[in-house]
């Protein structure tokens, strides 16, 4: 089973005087026997040294990360990627490594998916983690603005297409026990 952890719990504007930024999350796995961790939309902070001293809770450094993926492209879940110049980055268009694009078929390491849940932007993408919680096994969706908050937007104004969103939302409540949304703390999926 893979880790996962918020290391910095999002806002949106609404709440905050125009102030917004992407939770951010800490994913961590093992592929071929080699730990890997991944940086889940690494938001747009006003001082990236808060970041620092989360991954530094977490006993690791900004060299440690071997992936930052991105749910979408919307500069509040990205601005900050280039704080990581050694990790790959992922999104909707795949693996790039330096200047190497590589395809992605979605499949990142036996606990790791990702799956294309577009509505809120043509390029939304959701991480689905295979992990472990009260002694459960469970599966989190990271899927960025797929939902901001629990519960929240109904409507989001935001959003390329509010009806593809509403069935990508069911989908991923199908799909994950838990779900770690764009801008707000992990709620479970009630089933």
């Amino acid at each position: 089973m893979a880790d996962v952890k918020i290391l910095i719990e999002g806002y949106t504007s609404g709440e905050t005087n125009g102030r917004s930024c992407s939770t951010v999350v800490l994913v961590q796995d093992e592929l071929n026997g080699v730990k890997i961790n991944i940086i889940v939309d690494p938001g747009t902070l006003p001082s990236q040294k808060r970041l620092k001293d989360e991954l530094n809770k977490s006993g690791l450094k900004v060299e440690d990360i071997g992936i930052v993926f991105i749910t979408h492209s919307h500069m509040d879940h990205y601005k900050n990627i280039g704080m990581f110049p050694k990790a790959k980055a992922l999104d909707f268009y795949g693996l790039f490594e330096d200047d190497l694009w590589i395809e992605c078929d979605g499949k990142i390491t036996k606990n790791i998916e990702i799956i294309n849940t577009s509505g809120h932007s043509d390029d939304s993408m959701t991480m689905l983690v295979k992990t472990n919680i009260d002694g459960n096994d469970v599966k989190v969706a990271i899927c960025g603005d797929v939902f901001w908050k629990e519960d929240f937007p109904d409507y989001d104004k935001l959003a390329n297409d509010n009806k593809k969103l509403k069935e990508t939302r069911k989908k991923v409540l199908i799909l994950a026990d838990y779900i770690i949304p764009g801008h707000g703390n992990m709620f479970k999926v009630k089933k």
